[in-house]
């Protein structure tokens, strides 16, 4: 990819994108939704068909040199081949258990990976009027209005806890191994959502970690992980190493398939052995 262009250009057309298709489906949580499902049996619906065909489409008209792995795409056996250092992740629908059962908190993703990290990301939740940007500059909580204008701003960082540290977990795949790691490392307090809107919640202070021992896809997590990382956080695996994305010809999972991770906020909220 050549530099000419910058991870804040990526952004602000992200953003954009990610409004445009947040009206799509926004359509059709206002009507009837309909629910199919994947071979996997998880759940898909028309607005995650309709917003990534406009993302796809507003993708490729911007930056056709660029591959672009989209979930329902790789669902449908359409997978690009990667070439070069970067690529494009996108979740038209991240949440759809929590948009089918019309909670809000479900989100549009898109990410720029370079080099297997996730540079530049948004996260917009439309259902609540929240996008959640991060790049090389850093991270900001923009307030958008029902017809889709960015209404306000707002710098985002993750904190230095003051006493004890407060969680952020998974609504729909709470398990023993996440009350495990929540005793291990003393926390009690745990505040429960969906999507990738958990990774947000660390980015701006709201939470000290989010652990996750369940399956994810790269798509599902790295728009959240670039916000997290431009406000000072990381993501890490459970043994502290190094989280990458572009993980393809996995000898025991999937392509994209992530393992599981820990979200850190301010680096000193990490325990050292981790």
């Amino acid at each position: 990819m050549s530099r000419v262009r910058t991870d804040v250009d990526f952004l602000e057309n992200f953003e954009r994108i990610a409004i445009a298709a947040g009206r799509v489906i926004m359509d059709v949580y206002n009507g009837e939704i309909a629910v199919g499902f994947k071979d996997d049996r998880s759940p898909v619906t028309e607005a995650d068909e309709r917003a990534e065909a406009l993302i796809l489409r507003e993708l490729a008209a911007l930056f056709p040199d660029i591959p672009v792995v989209a979930e329902e795409e790789v669902a449908a056996g359409r997978v690009p081949q990667l070439h070069g250092n970067a690529f494009i992740l996108v979740d038209p629908l991240d949440g759809t258990k929590e948009f089918i059962n019309r909670r809000p908190d479900f989100t549009v993703n898109i990410a720029l990976v370079e080099n297997g990290i996730p540079v530049a990301g948004v996260v917009y939740a439309p259902a609540q009027g929240v996008a959640y940007v991060g790049a090389e500059t850093g991270a900001e909580k923009l307030t958008v209005s029902q017809d889709g204008v960015v209404v306000a701003r707002q710098p985002i960082g993750c904190r230095t806890p003051a006493g004890r540290l407060v969680a952020v977990a998974s609504r729909s795949h709470n398990n023993p191994e996440t009350m495990a790691f929540l005793a291990e490392n003393g926390i009690e307090e745990n505040t429960s959502i969906g999507s990738s809107l958990k990774f947000c919640l660390v980015a701006e202070g709201a939470a000290d970690v989010y652990p996750r021992f369940g399956r994810t896809m790269e798509w599902d997590t790295a728009a959240g992980d670039a916000v997290l990382r431009a406000a000072g956080g990381a993501t890490v695996k459970v043994d502290g190493s190094l989280f990458v994305y572009g993980k393809i010809d996995q000898p025991d999972d999937a392509d994209f398939a992530n393992p599981h991770f820990i979200c850190w906020g301010h680096a000193r909220t990490r325990p050292a052995n981790r």
